[in-house]
């Protein structure tokens, strides 16, 4: 039989889904304080590795694939064997992947310690989400986003506030030691407080499908992070990474159009809402990451700040994000997606388009205004185009739906950062031909007005392709479903079809 969703004797959630609550939260924090953390480190992780711009975004770019690789098991993992040891074994990988970060050795074996913490993040946040919703119920889901979504929004604006702190005092290694107190606590508390669940068999893992996928999105962003290196298409590396990968996501498509449980429900692209929406998800997570990744190194290398200081200027694109999330939502509700997301993808555009123009002495208020406007860009895009991609799905497409939303969220995440760090590396190149470009030969403190004048101009035409993604991101918002005219009568309606949905994501968990 069902386990009952656990009571609340009033509107309030119960003192059992708290503690629950508690145990998810502080998963969840970890899991997205690691995905800016590093941001503010990677400059000094180049100089003490003595390695190269592009290697070095693998730090980030490594992390955000093992969360798009595993989040498609999460779902199998759970009905195979329950959510509450699957949680406890993410929390595990999570942990042991930060201290073997923290002790790493050289930037291959960081990178590839990064891979093993992505696998344990990608499994908290959707396993977390899906424990709190049997526990709470439907009747409770729109306080527990609440409770979830505090680290949701915070996440963002303080990781690289609090990586840029202990950087600045303490040791890199740190970013990575601090996650262990944390997991530890989480640890204890998931064993003592997560209700167990039963387990379901039935539901078969696609070892085929997966083979494909995750090797093929490897390769790809792996060839498109080696153009930089090699200097160019031609480089038989490059050329044979790059087949192999497009090959393999072939492969993957065609096994998922056959496969009786696909990893990813490819059937859902036969909308056009859906569709629409991906394409837009895919470019504002190419943008959000590859920014990211751009702009605390354009604060050290080129204006010579500490990683704190670094951190703190890029605060005002999370603030601007948190202040209008919930404005923007409300918006959507009335006026639609095909207008909110398209004011939102030009004020990211607009935002982007001042550090096209960035020098050595560029204002940090000019700038600091400029991130705002891209937080508030940021606001408007990103639920709104979430929650038009589930427009015309049915109750059981809802989940798979939001499998695939996620993956395409974070594989453009780590596409955009390969090419981003491509094209930053072959522009600080041309800039200082026959020169080594590595990061550790890049420090303020040795180098003239002009060479920062240069460096920076490099950095603007990494910007003019951020530019180019937000602007380009415009036009597929411009088709995306108007608002949604709610006859006399249909408000009962869509109630009971927005409960059967959170209804949907509790019955994860399987009975």
């Amino acid at each position: 039989m069902s386990a009952p969703a656990i009571p609340a004797t009033d509107d309030k959630l119960s003192p059992e889904v708290m503690k629950v609550g508690v145990v998810v939260v502080l998963g969840t924090i970890m899991a997205i304080l690691d995905t800016t953390i590093v941001a503010v480190a990677l400059p000094t992780l180049a100089r003490d590795f003595h390695t190269t711009i592009n290697t070095i975004s693998w730090v980030t770019t490594g992390y955000l694939l093992a969360l798009a690789i595993v989040i498609p098991l999460s779902g199998w993992s759970v009905h195979r064997f329950g959510a509450k040891p699957v949680y406890i074994t993410s929390l595990v990988l999570f942990i042991g992947g930060s201290i073997l970060c923290g002790l790493a050795w050289s930037a291959t074996a960081l990178i590839a310690f990064r891979f093993l913490q992505g696998f344990g993040g990608g499994l908290i946040m959707p396993v977390g989400q899906a424990i709190m919703a049997r526990s709470a119920g439907p009747d409770k889901m729109n306080k527990v986003m609440a409770l979830i979504g505090v680290p949701t929004l915070l996440g963002p604006i303080l990781g690289p506030v609090i990586g840029g702190i202990i950087v600045t005092n303490f040791s890199w290694r740190w970013i990575f030691f601090v996650n262990i107190p944390i997991g530890i606590v989480a640890l204890y508390f998931a064993m003592k407080f997560l209700p167990g669940s039963g387990r379901d068999k039935d539901h078969k893992l696609d070892i085929l499908g997966f083979s494909f996928l995750a090797p093929g999105l490897a390769l790809v962003v792996y060839g498109l992070s080696e153009v930089g290196n090699e200097g160019g298409f031609s480089a038989r590396s490059v050329q044979i990474s790059l087949v192999l990968g497009v090959l393999l996501i072939v492969a993957f498509i065609l096994r998922s159009l056959r496969a009786v449980e696909p990893l990813l429900d490819l059937r859902l692209f036969k909308r056009w809402n859906f569709s629409i929406a991906t394409i837009c998800i895919f470019l504002t997570g190419a943008t959000l990451y590859g920014t990211m990744f751009l702009l605390p190194l354009y604060y050290q290398i080129v204006r010579g700040e500490s990683p704190w200081m670094a951190g703190l200027l890029m605060a005002p694109q999370g603030i601007g994000a948190a202040l209008v999330m919930r404005p923007a939502a409300k918006m959507s509700d009335r006026y639609g997606t095909r207008t909110t997301v398209p004011i939102g993808m030009a004020l990211l555009a607009i935002g982007t388009l001042a550090y096209t123009q960035v020098s050595g002495t560029t204002s940090y208020t000019f700038l600091a205004i400029a991130l705002f406007i891209r937080g508030i860009g940021l606001g408007f895009g990103m639920m709104p185009v979430f929650a038009a991609s589930y427009r015309g799905l049915s109750h059981e497409e809802i989940p798979r739906a939001t499998t695939a939303t996620n993956i395409i969220r974070q594989v453009g995440g780590s596409i955009g950062v390969a090419i981003f760090a491509v094209v930053l590396q072959q522009s600080i190149t041309k800039q200082f031909p026959g020169t080594d470009t590595s990061l550790s030969t890049l420090s303020t403190g040795h180098l003239s007005n002009t060479v920062v004048d240069r460096l920076a101009s490099a950095f603007g035409t990494s910007f003019w392709w951020s530019f180019g993604v937000c602007a380009l991101a415009i036009l597929p918002a411009m088709l995306l479903p108007g608002r949604l005219q709610a006859q006399p009568g249909v408000r009962d309606e869509l109630e009971e079809v927005e409960r059967a949905n959170l209804d949907e994501v509790a019955s994860v968990i399987p009975d």
